[in-house]
């Protein structure tokens, strides 16, 4: 949230650039008139519009700090809709922040923007809407190529379309519904009339599909995170190196190798995986030292917040009575909530790795990278992973959460819809309760308790 101090309506100022040396660094400045700073900074009365001048930077007394090009955007026609100037100078940190100390220095009231304010200010002053906002940052923090192309769509405004669209047939069956209450005298039947039960289903398809989209384009924003788990010297390890294609973990023979946890991010057609490598289970008593005990109650709670499990189990041991109980008891103790997929490693060393397999289980071998690529499109599938990337836009749970509540308002809409003599004032308000839902997504309504926490996550200078 914004502090008390600030006021949407201050100059702003920023390092636009991420940290560090570079060839180009950016200081951007946003306000209702910045006439003054580029008259104190770059020496001149105005600027031409959107148009790159070579000039020096100047000190308070006169000397030039740097050279580089100035832009300047007039008012409306800017990323904020206020006037914005834009300063590349050469990257240096130094430099950058006495370019940014001037610029504090030169227009009265001017101050330090706080994070994500630039782009706050865009979607106050309706430059974009708040689905477009969040797919600024989407695109700034993508891990994979997919999760940018699909930021990119959602930035450009291929989301809120199709949700304004939406909730454009929900308002119109709305002004219908609510029409005829204002006029109970006029004997007709309005469901039948206004093809109302069939609008309501031809939406409620609509929203269904949006929602499909929406969940796959959260699981390229957030990934999915995987946990590896299994009895000591399984291959976890080695299924962890393999997946990753580096040798990330140390592998031995000797079991209980691992005592910690090891994750890595990997993709799979664009979508993140996150990959944790556990300690190999065993009860308490079990554990060769404090160290391992305390590793494999890190296990545990790795696995308490997967969103898969790979349940691993050594192949070659398969059969043996102890082994074999071991794995029943590790099975029975895991969350039985979470997405599981049992994979027998070690297939290398079996003559037949396939026989005698449990519905669902693969083999496959770590070592030689025998089932991996099975193994990587069931963790799609499992992930829920359909759509062609092409066709997802970016989305975030809160997106997911605004569809879903829509769909159940209008699932309880044509739940009243299907009753003789429906009673058209619960109708009315199912459908007031689905628009308001869907147009949370885009920033309609209901968004002042969301602004701090979307943009409070954005960098400084965006």
């Amino acid at each position: 949230m914004r502090t008390a101090h600030t006021h949407p309506s201050d100059p702003i100022v920023a390092i636009a650039t991420a940290p560090g040396r570079g060839a180009v660094g950016i200081v951007r400045a946003s306000g209702r008139n910045l006439a003054p700073l580029i008259q104190a900074v770059c020496g001149r009365a105005e600027l031409p519009p959107r148009q790159a001048v070579l000039l020096p930077f100047l000190a308070s007394n006169g000397e030039p700090l740097d050279r580089g090009l100035a832009l300047h955007f007039p008012a409306p026609h800017s990323y904020t809709g206020e006037d914005v100037l834009e300063l590349q100078a050469h990257g240096g940190p130094v430099l950058l922040q006495l370019l940014l100390a001037r610029c504090l220095e030169a227009l009265s009231g001017l101050r330090l923007a706080e994070p994500g304010e630039f782009t706050e200010r865009a979607f106050l002053n309706d430059k974009l809407d708040l689905a477009q906002a969040e797919a600024v940052a989407d695109l700034i923090e993508a891990s994979t190529e997919a999760a940018a192309r699909s930021a990119a769509r959602s930035m450009a405004g291929a989301f809120s379309h199709e949700v304004t669209a939406l909730a454009a047939r929900i308002v119109e069956l709305r002004t219908l519904v609510e029409a005829t209450l204002d006029f109970p005298e006029e004997e007709i039947d309005f469901l039948e009339k206004a093809r109302a039960r069939e609008r309501l289903d031809a939406i409620e398809a609509a929203i269904e599909a949006a929602l499909g989209r929406a969940r796959q384009g959260a699981l390229l924003r957030e990934g999915l995170r995987v946990v590896l788990a299994g009895q000591p010297n399984v291959g976890k390890s080695s299924l962890l190196n393999a997946l990753a294609g580096a040798e990330l973990a140390i592998v031995t023979p000797i079991p209980g190798t691992t005592r910690d946890r090891v994750a890595e991010t990997i993709q799979i057609d664009g979508v993140p995986l996150h990959i944790t490598d556990t300690a190999g289970l065993r009860l308490p008593h079990e554990a060769a030292d404090e160290v391992e005990r305390i590793g494999i109650a890190r296990s545990w709670e790795a696995i308490a917040g997967a969103d898969v499990l790979l349940f691993l189990r050594d192949l070659s041991r398969a059969g043996e009575p102890a082994y074999d109980a071991a794995d029943a008891e590790i099975a029975g103790l895991l969350p039985a909530a979470t997405p599981r997929i049992e994979v027998w490693n070690k297939a290398d060393a079996v003559v037949a790795p396939g026989a005698a397999l449990p519905p669902g289980a693969l083999a496959l071998s770590a070592k030689t990278g025998a089932g991996l690529e099975t193994l990587r499109q069931a963790l799609l599938q499992r992930a829920g992973w359909q759509a062609a990337p092409e066709g997802v836009f970016i989305a975030r749970t809160r997106h997911v959460e605004a569809l879903r509540r829509t769909l159940e308002h209008l699932r309880a809409a044509q739940a009243h819809a299907a009753v003789r003599d429906a009673a058209l004032d619960l109708l009315a308000e199912e459908l007031r309760l689905a628009h308001r839902a869907l147009a949370s997504i885009t920033g309609e309504f209901g968004v002042e308790d969301l602004l701090g926490e979307i943009f409070g996550r954005f960098c400084i200078g965006k």
